[in-house]
């Protein structure tokens, strides 16, 4: 069997690491960059940081601020339409995974216009060039987009999320810089460190999971498990440490593996909250992980081992496949709780579960799922956390 890789060809990490974004430009003759963000970050000052880094090496940029949470397909015909109006031949995306999402979107549209439907580009889109020349830059230490070749867009009209997958769509260079990560609230922080963490744990238990994805799913299991709770207590302090320094990688090298292997039926379920009740979507994956994962035990041998000895828990070496797994539910469940994520979706009604599971089982996510599940069964899951 033959597996594929496919990561940036350059990444920078580090605190300070946006110092690197011109270089990168200026040596691939960049004229003027389109920078894509969301507004949130412009009246924080955070996007200004990229900003002015630009100012300084004389680049010249335009700024494209309208991003949404959950960037809609409207959402991305407007940003195509700016960057076409502004003449960049480059663009760096600055924020989360809304921002990086719509960015990649952009850069495939501007270079294969045959799609500028956008909803031509689900599943896995014949697109024929790579995407225009992007630096992202994450602003959130969760949604690793800056490493993968995925990206998510919410069809409003049909009230669901659709996965590209396309390796035009990845950025050439990725900048992850925990100081860029400094203005996270706490509630912001726990979410995205959970979406972080299912990431791992869902690809080191999908159906195309191998050993190369394993090493990365397995340190990044050890290193945002073990990290989270002092993160989320740097974000509530406002005191800079190590708990985010270390997130801003474990949620990398997450990426890096998940990226190429797939993930399972918490981020389908998620993705789906997400378009229906627009539930943020590391909240999402946060509520339905443990769901997930007492769902799939049965299903996974003895990975559940690996993962709590990788977090940690307690007599995950010794103790029975039985045991372990419970624990390992448990361990996850607790390190959600802690961080203030809650246990109960409150949008979910019942009528609506028929059509929520049939847009879990279309989801591009659902295929890795290594257990397999139907429409009732996906009914039952939604209901543990309503």
């Amino acid at each position: 069997m033959v597996n594929r890789f496919v990561l940036n060809p350059v990444s920078y990490h580090g605190p300070g690491a946006v110092a690197e974004i011109p270089g990168e430009l200026l040596r691939r003759g960049k004229s003027k960059v389109f920078v894509c963000t969301d507004p949130g970050l412009v009246k924080a000052g955070i996007a200004a940081k990229v900003c002015d880094v630009l100012d300084g090496a004389g680049i010249p940029w335009e700024l494209f601020s309208d991003v949404k949470p959950n960037p809609t397909v409207e959402n991305v015909q407007a940003g195509v339409a700016a960057f076409e109006a502004s003449g960049a031949d480059a663009i760096v995306a600055v924020g989360g995974g809304s921002s990086m999402d719509t960015a990649k979107a952009i850069g495939v549209i501007a270079e294969n216009p045959e799609f500028s439907d956008v909803v031509s580009l689900e599943g896995v889109a014949p697109t024929k060039n790579h995407a225009t020349f992007t630096v992202a830059v994450p602003t959130t230490a969760g949604t690793a987009a800056e490493v993968t070749i995925n990206y998510v867009i919410t069809d409003v009209a049909r009230k669901r999320k659709f996965v590209c997958v396309d390796v035009n769509d990845i950025p050439e260079v990725a900048v992850v810089d925990p100081d860029m990560m400094a203005g996270m609230p706490p509630a912001l922080t726990a979410a995205t460190g959970m979406d972080a963490l299912t990431h791992a744990i869902e690809g080191y238990l999908t159906k195309g999971a191998w050993e190369l994805s394993d090493m990365c799913h397995l340190e990044a299991i050890r290193i945002i498990s073990r990290n989270l709770r002092d993160a989320v207590a740097e974000a509530e302090s406002g005191e800079p440490g190590s708990g985010r320094t270390a997130m801003a990688l474990g949620q990398y090298i997450a990426g890096m593996g998940f990226s190429n292997v797939g993930l399972g039926i918490v981020h389908s379920m998620a993705h789906t909250l997400s378009a229906r009740y627009d539930t943020p979507h590391g909240v999402a994956c946060a509520m339905l992980l443990p769901v997930g994962l007492e769902y799939n035990a049965p299903a996974c041998g003895e990975r559940y081992r690996a993962i709590g000895e990788a977090m940690g828990v307690e007599g995950s070496d010794s103790l029975p496949t039985d045991e372990v797994n419970r624990l390992v539910v448990a361990a996850v469940a607790e390190l959600g709780a802690d961080v203030g994520i809650p246990t109960v979706c409150e949008g979910i009604v019942e009528e609506d579960l028929p059509d929520l599971a049939a847009d879990v089982m279309a989801d591009a996510c659902f295929p890795g799922t290594p257990r397999d599940a139907d429409a009732e069964t996906i009914i039952g899951l939604y209901r543990k956390i309503m």
